[in-house]
């Protein structure tokens, strides 16, 4: 008889989660969720908060770590653009920061959304004290947009996307393009379909962390979207992409690494979601793995570096 034989448990929920609630924040919050944090250079962890305003209007805040686990708000969010083609592009919203170490600084990825549908807005920042904005990096609908660490064998950047499909109620597959510049990009393909995501994933799937690269491929979370009588729930998968050929998947998850179970996920402004922000491979290769609960709170899991590619390799 042919089926999975899950032999143990990848995650564990961090026993202080949430990590950050809306009550955490100097001035009353509606919700802060799918929020990415990066360890510096220097041995800091810093976390990019996209928290909701009563209205559900969005501030981008930052909040600094001395363990990953343990966070302080900063006294005020970030200061965002105020231009023309900014209040445009973000006239809705902003939210799914994503955070990339190369070139020596920090590159952060904002999705911003508008009656145009979805741009991702590139920022710098030295320190992540404060962002600089770059420039827009595609036309609308594209989204969870993530930068590699490292560039490619013949010297171009890349990145994971997931363009919106209206014909698959605004969701897709997980695409790869290349760059030469992180400003103009082409050159794509695609890496992961839905329909090899059955069942927990085959409403939707999006590249959600940085790639870490280990001697078995590009390590890469995703979200999963999968379709419920009365609501869609957001899992977590993984997979190792080629090292040199990043859009060729060599092992991929069929279950879900992660799924919505504690209350804080199965409750709150979404039901039933678990959203995988970012990851953080510590050096003795245990991991943080930092998503969003139920739309509503900020929390983190934990574990090993080698659960996690035994199940891309085994599940």
């Amino acid at each position: 008889m042919d089926y999975a034989k899950i032999d143990r448990d990848v995650l564990f929920r961090y026993e202080g989660n949430p990590v950050v609630c809306p009550a955490d924040f100097p001035c009353k919050m509606r919700a802060v969720y799918n929020s990415s944090a990066i360890k510096t250079e220097d041995s800091r962890y810093v976390m990019l908060c996209r928290t909701n305003q009563l209205n559900h209007m969005t501030l981008l805040w930052g909040a600094d770590s001395d363990d990953g686990l343990n966070w302080t708000l900063r006294d005020e969010p970030f200061e965002m653009p105020d231009t023309p083609a900014w209040n445009e592009a973000a006239a809705s919203v902003y939210y799914d920061p994503r955070i990339t170490f190369i070139d020596g600084e920090y590159k952060v990825l904002l999705a911003t959304q508008s009656p145009h549908e979805c741009r991702v807005a590139m920022f710098r920042s030295a320190d992540l004290a404060e962002l600089e904005f770059v420039n827009f990096i595609n036309a609308p609908d594209n989204r969870n947009m993530v930068i590699f660490p490292e560039k490619s064998p013949d010297g171009r950047y890349m990145r994971l996307e997931r363009p919106n499909l209206g014909s698959a109620g605004g969701k897709g597959d997980i695409w790869l393009s290349y760059s030469p510049d992180l400003i103009h990009w082409g050159d794509s393909h695609r890496v992961l379909r839905t329909s090899q995501q059955w069942n927990f994933g085959i409403g939707g799937l999006g590249p959600s962390t940085v790639p870490f690269k280990t001697d078995q491929g590009w390590l890469i979370i995703y979200h999963a979207v999968m379709q419920n009588c009365t609501t869609r729930e957001y899992s977590v998968g993984a997979a190792l992409l080629d090292l040199d050929e990043p859009w060729k998947v060599l092992h991929y998850t069929r279950h879900p690494i992660l799924y919505p179970e504690a209350d804080y996920e199965m409750t709150g402004l979404v039901e039933h979601v678990c959203f995988p922000c970012s990851l953080i491979v510590e050096p003795d290769h245990s991991v943080k793995l930092y998503y969003g609960a139920a739309d509503t709170v900020q929390c983190v899991a934990t574990g090993k570096l080698e659960d996690v590619i035994h199940a891309c390799m085994n599940w």
